[in-house]
């Protein structure tokens, strides 16, 4: 049977808490088997609670993509809730004063620029300053860990959606991002993973019996993690990526745009596992708000075979080229500067390979061996087969 971090803790290993003060860090993914939220679990199971922290969306996961979020009051616990969204992304030795351990039960995307990953990064460097452990409970890489694709962060580029130089794709757990992050960054904090049990590096989430809890508002199901590796990069133009309708980072479109011609000419490019669909949607929030926009709507067909990074670079590049006069790749990011292209890429050559009409498959020609390297490093941190 697949069990999580959380559900391995709460069966095998609850004595190492015994008489600790403990504060976790999650979100409303953190759930067991039943679907209970990690904090009451925890609770029920007699550890010693003392505070909660909340990355990007928040500890309850309602607050949109970067809105800071304050510091308040769990409504069921009564515990206080520290943002990592907030004044701060670190925690703090104040937030940490009553703390003796910090658990870290968080589901990811399996892309690096999820700002999870970065709050994962932060919460070791502020644990290790106050002389705190961390404990992670590790939780699936939805997208399977097998398959990596892209390149790594190039210095200058790091931001707090690319925080460590691991391709966009990554094919590992957070509990192994933990391992890799506190040895290569030299962190040194104090550290243990909780591994899961049942899982397999090949397994996709729909096949472990779980039911999917969105991480964020913009992630409502399994299939949007699917193509996010690739739809993310949506953000760097000035197209919608759907934030805002049903079907936020699968949908793509503009007041502009003619989905027929888009549509047309990628699935012309018969880029494998996935197929582009004329659409329209209104978003009712960020780029085009209450606008009708025309576009597509991205169906991954064959997901063994879908490149989403890949197939991302295909999008921008061929709205480039269809529709120059309005689409346009963003020249500052929501950290200012660099692009944010940019900050998702890791460098600035993809964007400047699109604005040259440089061929999408030189530009990712260096990836498989990237991707190559990358694996023989990372393994050594793998907790799984």
């Amino acid at each position: 049977m697949f069990q999580t971090g959380l559900d391995v803790l709460i069966d095998q290993h609850l004595a190492r808490l015994q008489g600790r003060r403990v504060g976790l860090v999650s979100h409303p993914a953190g759930v067991d088997r039943k679907l209970t939220g990690s904090a009451a679990c925890l609770l029920k199971a007699g550890v010693g609670l003392t505070a909660l922290f909340g990355p990007e969306h928040g500890f309850d996961g309602q607050h949109p993509m970067f809105t800071p979020v304050g510091h308040m009051q769990d409504a069921h616990t009564g515990l206080p809730i520290f943002s990592l969204y907030g004044e701060t992304k670190e925690p703090t030795p104040e937030m940490l004063a009553d703390v003796d351990v910090l658990l870290f039960d968080v589901q990811d995307f399996g892309a690096r620029y999820n700002t999870f990953l970065s709050s994962l990064v932060y919460v070791l460097r502020g644990a290790a300053k106050a002389g705190k452990e961390v404990m992670v409970l590790d939780r699936p890489n939805p997208i399977n860990g097998m398959q990596r694709e892209g390149a790594l962060i190039q210095p200058g580029f790091e931001s707090f959606i690319g925080i460590l130089p691991v391709p966009n794709r990554h094919g590992m757990t957070f509990g192994e991002l933990a391992l890799f992050a506190n040895n290569q960054s030299a962190i040194q904090c104090p550290l243990s993973v909780i591994p899961m049990k049942g899982w397999k590096r090949a397994d996709w989430f729909d096949s472990l019996g779980r039911c999917w809890v969105p991480p964020s508002p913009g992630m409502p199901r399994f299939e949007t993690a699917l193509i996010y590796g690739g739809s993310c990069l949506i953000e760097g133009t000035n197209l919608s990526e759907g934030r805002g309708t049903a079907l936020p980072l699968e949908v793509a479109g503009a007041p502009w745009m003619d989905g027929f011609k888009l549509a047309g000419y990628l699935n012309g490019l018969d880029l494998p596992g996935i197929i582009f669909r004329p659409t329209s949607f209104i978003p009712t929030t960020q780029k085009f708000s209450g606008q009708p926009c025309r576009g597509i709507q991205m169906h991954v067909t064959q997901r063994t075979e879908f490149r989403p990074v890949y197939s991302g670079l295909h999008l921008l590049a061929a709205c480039q080229k269809l529709f120059p006069g309005d689409f346009q790749l963003l020249s500052t990011s929501w950290e200012g500067n660099p692009a944010h292209l940019d900050l998702l890429m890791g460098s600035a050559h993809a964007r400047q390979g699109i604005l040259a009409g440089t061929p999408v498959d030189e530009l990712v020609a260096e990836w498989e061996s990237i991707g190559r390297e990358f694996t023989g490093l990372a393994q050594s941190y793998f907790l799984y087969q």
